[in-house]
């Protein structure tokens, strides 16, 4: 799957760290740098960083997202 964050709305809040520790991090200036993709096996962790981001700047793009919201896929 996909991960898309947009970085104009990105507050560097943090939530998606706690919540994905695999894919998002900060780097030494605390700007967040994340995976662009990652496989199934965190799906459920990555559903939890979108959903606790406060600003909504983080979408999964994938064929389980798109069979969940019926979105297409970019």
């Amino acid at each position: 799957m996909r991960i898309h964050v947009d970085m104009d709305l990105c507050q560097s809040h943090g939530q998606c760290a706690f919540a994905a520790p695999e894919v998002f991090s900060f780097d030494g200036d605390d700007n967040l740098v994340h995976a662009e993709t990652a496989g199934e096996s965190l799906r459920d962790a990555l559903e939890r960083a979108a959903a606790a981001c406060p600003v909504r700047a983080i979408r999964i793009d994938g064929p389980a997202h798109e069979a969940a919201t019926g979105e297409p896929v970019a």
